[in-house]
């Protein structure tokens, strides 16, 4: 009778009997040691791929790198392009550190964005992550509200972040997240309420953790968790936070604090301020008088702001950004086989009523939608006939079409 092999492990040669697990194959077998170490590899090498595609990132883009490419899609805010420049190059520089036990850890730098609706906070924080191809995700924080209440929980950011980076956590671990309107969860007030601050200093603590860096279980397909819900681990360490807000009269704190005249018979004059534009006077303690708690604060190290776009940014954004409105424009015209052509008047026009309407970059968009919706709707089937090969969009005809969409009559005074 054939005597029967000793079962063991193809790979270190451990006998059955020697290991807690024998899993079997088609030709041969592992052991549950080997497995451990197999998985530890297999992530290792995920690891140096992360590492190295980031290290080919920051090679290929320095901080002024950056800066030119942020300049090919958004005008002006010199200041808060070199800001953020900086900003993500270091953090991308500390993901890519190696870390001993004699060596110093580079702490995470958070940024916060403060400007006026339409000045291009969200379009920054896109461009940056498009650039650098990392997972990318925004929320809104008019929409959170702590855990139990009706409404998203700060949790459910992280959920968009999975998706975005696939349900890849270790991928989604090195993203962006921009959580936009961050002024609209401070704090109502220092007075008691019988109404409980739900989406205000209850949502600022819950973000907390999120921002100071913690091991989260995730629902991999949003929503509120569930006691019988396989959660996905991600680990916020690493995560980029950048938050944007229009903080609506803070102005009034800042002008309130540079103003102050000390007391004294050496009093000095103050240097004369940028009434037009105070928001580059901003300081971390304006923030916490207007309603943002100093834990939340302190986790945002860099704070910037953004300068109020006047008439010439506003023309430049008509036109210069490789995304710009009338280029965009003139594709869908061209998709058609039409030919569009705006006269410089008409930029005027356009760049004239969204500086009365005060919605930055915002009211470009809507003002053109409204000069040429019949146009868009009229001439897919005229090109189609072959009745119109060009289009020339002039002052009298952008005039017309404005006035009749209604929106004349919605100028803010």
């Amino acid at each position: 009778m054939k005597s029967e092999k000793p079962v063991k492990c193809s790979f270190c040669g451990k006998q059955k009997n020697e290991v807690g697990m024998l899993i079997g194959g088609t030709t041969g077998h592992i052991c549950d040691s080997c497995v451990e170490q197999a998985m530890k590899i297999v992530e290792d090498d995920s690891q140096h791929k992360l590492r190295d595609t980031l290290q080919s990132a920051l090679s290929l883009y320095k901080p002024k790198e950056l800066n030119d490419k942020l300049n090919e899609y958004v005008i002006g805010q010199d200041d808060a392009k070199k800001v953020l420049a900086v900003a993500v190059y270091n953090h991308f520089k500390r993901l890519t550190q190696v870390v001993t036990d004699d060596d110093v850890e580079i702490e995470k730098s958070n940024v916060i964005m403060v400007g006026r609706t339409g000045t291009g906070k969200t379009l920054l924080a896109k461009t940056i992550a498009k650039v650098l191809n990392v997972p990318f995700a925004i929320a809104d924080a008019t929409v959170l509200t702590e855990a139990g209440y009706v409404g998203e929980d700060v949790e459910s950011i992280l959920a968009r972040l999975l998706q975005a980076a696939d349900y890849n956590p270790e991928l989604a671990e090195r993203g962006i997240i921009f959580i936009d309107e961050i002024d609209k969860i401070a704090r109502k007030g220092d007075n008691a309420s019988i109404t409980r601050d739900v989406s205000g200093e209850g949502v600022q603590q819950g973000l907390l953790k999120l921002l100071e860096g913690t091991v989260i279980g995730v629902p991999p397909y949003g929503g509120r968790k569930h006691p019988e819900q396989k959660l996905v681990e991600v680990n916020t360490k690493n995560i980029l936070f950048i938050c944007g807000g229009a903080f609506d009269g803070i102005e009034t704190q800042i002008s309130r604090r540079i103003n102050k005249q000390p007391m004294g018979y050496t009093t000095n004059k103050l240097e004369k301020v940028d009434e037009e534009n105070l928001l580059q006077y901003i300081a971390p303690s304006d923030l916490r008088s207007f309603g943002l708690i100093p834990e939340l604060i302190g986790r945002f190290p860099v704070l910037t702001h953004l300068n109020p776009l006047d008439k010439e940014a506003l023309t430049n954004i008509l036109t210069e950004p490789k995304n710009s409105l009338i280029k965009q424009y003139t594709k869908l015209f061209e998709m058609e086989g039409i030919k569009l052509t705006v006269t410089e008047e008409v930029l005027h026009f356009i760049v004239e009523r969204a500086n009365e309407f005060k919605l930055g970059a915002r009211g470009l968009r809507a003002i053109c939608e409204a000069i040429m919706l019949d146009a868009m709707y009229e001439t897919p089937s005229e090109a189609a006939e072959n009745k119109m090969s060009e289009l020339v969009i002039d002052l009298a005809y952008a005039t017309e079409h404005f006035e009749k969409s209604g929106m004349s009559k919605l100028r803010v005074a």
